[in-house]
């Protein structure tokens, strides 16, 4: 007896046990989903409340300058009362221009290297040293853009100015190629083998599968990382800010000093700028500006990726 009690007692703790644990399992499970849904909140309502920021300030600034004025305008000098936005606009895209120039060709090409070429010893290798370039600080870029690759720049090009913005777009370009390589090499390996399979053995060269087979089937992720790319170019600010310099000049000539739409907010950000002025609120419709330019890219990235986007 003293036997079947103890088992009897055995197994009601085992009932009441296994009980509190689906207890907290389903507690768990209720639990996550509302933890999960909170998290997502807080982002959309972050991002609205950076938009509402955004569009109040900016608000009062247009109520003072017209849009016609400062979108086709071709003068930018705030503390003069000029506030045509269009050299910032093209400094911007000067720089992102030079820099994707410098990006494109060596971010595609470490992607193959990597996905096609690379044995897994080499990839251990190499993968790591090139993610590194993504973790040093901006500010770094942009001391190395004005002490290094300026002086280099200055010996081929005399008459280049020390403020210029073929440096600051190099070093930008420089900076985004991680991005490039990165996602496009995990694109790459997205492709299925047999594809690399069937191709090799209708008798095509490893050269031939990479650019016939692999890069058409991975052209959407491609792309895709190209256009974030361009995304983080326009939206930099410290290597342009220090190598580009102040000078908002409405040109396409990478030797000139010009300035971008994140140069300006950091010079405006400064304190002589006066809390309610006009030129406080020119920063506000500059964020804005950069803020459209980086959306639209961002939505033609997720356009892009479902439009070219292969099932297998």
């Amino acid at each position: 007896m003293v036997n079947n009690n103890e088992q009897a007692h055995s197994v009601q703790e085992m009932i009441k046990t296994n009980k509190r644990k689906n207890n907290l399992l389903k507690t768990s499970e209720k639990s996550v989903p509302i933890f999960l849904l909170f998290c997502a909140t807080i982002s959309v309502l972050t991002t609205i409340g950076i938009v509402f920021t955004l569009l109040r300030e900016s608000i009062t600034f247009f109520s003072d300058v017209s849009l016609a004025d400062f979108y086709l305008g071709v003068n930018w000098s705030p503390w003069s009362g000029k506030f045509g936005v269009a050299p910032l606009i093209t400094g911007t895209l000067l720089i992102t221009f030079i820099a994707i120039c410098v990006a494109l060709p060596l971010g595609v090409a470490s992607a193959i290297f990597l996905s096609e070429y690379a044995t897994n010893k080499t990839r251990k290798i190499i993968k790591p040293i090139l993610e590194v370039l993504a973790g040093v600080p901006t500010v770094v870029y942009g001391y190395f853009a004005l002490t290094f690759i300026t002086p280099l720049l200055q010996g081929l090009i005399p008459d280049l100015k020390i403020f210029n913005a073929l440096s600051a777009g190099i070093v930008v370009g420089i900076m985004i190629i991680p991005m490039i390589a990165s996602l496009s090499e995990d694109a790459m390996n997205a492709v299925p083998n047999h594809l690399r399979a069937g191709a090799l053995a209708l008798g095509a060269t490893r050269l031939e599968v990479t650019f016939k087979v692999i890069i058409p089937a991975a052209l959407s992720g491609i792309i895709a990382s190209v256009v974030l790319a361009l995304s983080r170019a326009i939206g930099e600010t410290m290597i342009v800010t220090i190598a580009a310099g102040a000078s908002p000049n409405l040109t396409f000539d990478p030797t000139q000093s010009i300035q971008t739409l994140t140069a300006f907010i950091v010079q405006g950000a400064k304190g002589d700028t006066t809390y309610g002025s006009t030129i406080y609120y020119s920063i506000y419709a500059v964020g804005i500006t950069l803020f459209v330019f980086t959306f639209i890219m961002n939505m033609l990235s997720q356009y892009i990726s479902r439009k070219f986007r292969e099932d297998y």
